[in-house]
């Protein structure tokens, strides 16, 4: 009848004892106690049944038994670590894939990759851009950046970056720039408002927060995705909505101004990763990006 492998503790403790032909050496090696290392060690002879080890005047030498199972767990153990070694390498080497929308991606990931790459170079990082399609429990991501509502799915490790601030923006070339950049929130319920069908919520939140009654607004130009509003604003085409990050380079920039402000809503930009597969690259990642949107923010 096999018997049971017997713990691994006790192997490790035996591996590390042989190798060096010292329980002090070993105990230091695996950062226990001198005494710990000896227990482990009777563990496995009571186990096997049989002496591992005899004394040697000061020190100790290894029985016949010893010897052989010295033999097989030192292959094994080198086994064990090269595999290990070679698996975290595969994992290090490998490109981290991170999802997030076309917007996110070309308004403010892509401007600022140059200095992710400075500040994190050995950070293999592939982006894939996509529009409510992506989903990290799916093969092919690793993490997923998105602006989105709690609470979190139970199976991700949610990295929040930060809060979600929405409001309009407008060019100074739009033709009503000089009647709107001074007059109150209500003034915007007399403007054909430009919007996006992937975030239909948007204006109606923003409305509410004001005080306005989201029925009284009006809709101009609709376009598919963020970027594609955000760059009919910049044109000078209308007032659009947008959260803040997105806009704050253009804001800087003079190309689109914010005269209400930006208010928070219940979402929030955040790192999601599945838990089965959440590795050093993501903790790494989040911490970078918390920082470039303090930098933003400042």
């Amino acid at each position: 009848m096999a018997h049971d492998l017997p713990p691994l503790n006790a192997l490790r403790a035996f591996e590390a004892t042989a190798r060096l032909n010292s329980v002090s050496q070993a105990a230091e090696a695996l950062h226990v106690t001198h005494g710990a290392v000896s227990r482990q060690i009777k563990v496995l002879e009571e186990h096997l049944g049989v002496a591992l080890f005899v004394k040697d005047g000061r020190g100790i030498k290894l029985t016949d038994a010893g010897v052989r199972l010295r033999d097989a767990s030192g292959e094994a153990f080198d086994r064990l670590r090269s595999v290990c070694t070679e698996l975290s390498r595969d994992v290090s080497e490998a490109p981290f894939v991170l999802g997030c929308s076309g917007s996110l991606l070309a308004r403010w990931f892509i401007p600022r990759l140059g200095r992710l790459k400075a500040d994190l170079p050995e950070l293999r990082l592939h982006l894939s851009a996509g529009e409510g399609d992506l989903d990290p429990r799916r093969p092919g991501l690793d993490a997923l950046l998105v602006y989105a509502e709690p609470p979190w799915p139970a199976d991700m490790q949610v990295h929040v970056l930060a809060e979600e601030r929405i409001g309009p923006v407008l060019s100074p070339h739009f033709a009503g720039f000089d009647r709107l950049r001074d007059a109150p929130a209500k003034a915007l319920l007399d403007e054909a408002l430009l919007h996006t069908t992937s975030r239909p919520q948007a204006w109606p939140t923003w409305a509410g927060q004001q005080g306005l009654d989201p029925a009284g607004l009006q809709y101009g130009q609709a376009f598919e995705h963020l970027y594609y509003l955000l760059e009919a604003a910049v044109a000078g085409l209308g007032v659009a909505i947008a959260p803040q990050p997105l806009v704050a380079d253009d804001l800087r920039a003079g190309r689109l101004s914010a005269p209400w402000g930006f208010s928070p809503t219940r979402a929030a930009l955040a790192l999601w990763v599945p838990r089965r597969a959440a590795d050093g690259r993501a903790e790494q990642l989040a911490q970078w990006l918390r920082r470039e949107l303090e930098r933003q923010a400042a």
